[in-house]
């Protein structure tokens, strides 16, 4: 199946690595508070591979062009186009990545429905979300994933998640509360 470390007995946990690329760690979108998380993010996966869980990483990708969609119009800033450094996940991380979900938009639906069919077939019984940026592509691939299985428990760390603004990331992580989506990890920018 898609995502697997080793595989186990039972059900198994699903971890999402959300957009860990360099133009949003350390490149054109990059903040102190995503270069922060990295060792944190690496632990956390190696701690689902290690138990043969399920592990997939997801990609902000663009094309040539960006800047004249809708919202390359919103956000000036190119990032994350298909082939470059920055659409990259980033080397601490990129040995990890086995299993990539290339997105062109904020939320992925082939990731919702990949992660419901685990759960209708029992083999996932929950997910947790880990990345950037919580106010925006974290947030969308947890309610995404709430609309797609409702019954599933999601988890977000929020100590492996940065916004792009620590307010932003605060905001994010309570709208996720209100959707019934539970936050660990919570601590505040130094």
């Amino acid at each position: 199946m898609l995502g697997i470390g080793r595989r186990r007995i039972g059900n198994m946990k699903v971890l999402v690595v959300v957009d860990m690329q360099n133009d949003f760690v350390s490149g054109n979108l990059g903040t102190k508070e995503a270069v922060a998380i990295v060792p944190d993010v690496k632990k956390k996966i190696e701690e689902y591979y290690n138990n043969g869980d399920v592990v997939f990483f997801t990609k902000d990708t663009h094309l040539d062009g960006y800047l004249d969609t809708q919202e390359g119009k919103k956000l000036p800033v190119e990032h994350c186009v298909i082939g470059t450094n920055g659409w990259e996940i980033v080397d601490e991380l990129k040995s990890y990545a086995k299993h990539v979900i290339n997105k062109n938009r904020f939320g992925s639906n082939y990731l919702a429905e990949c992660i419901h069919g685990g759960f209708a077939s029992n083999d996932y019984d929950s997910v947790e979300l880990v990345g950037v940026c919580t106010d925006i592509c974290v947030v969308s691939n947890a309610l995404l994933i709430k609309a797609w299985v409702p019954e599933m428990e999601i988890t977000v760390d929020a100590s492996c998640c940065a916004g792009v603004t620590p307010e932003k990331h605060r905001a994010a992580l309570e709208v996720m509360k209100s959707c019934q989506i539970n936050v660990i990890g919570e601590k505040t920018y130094d």
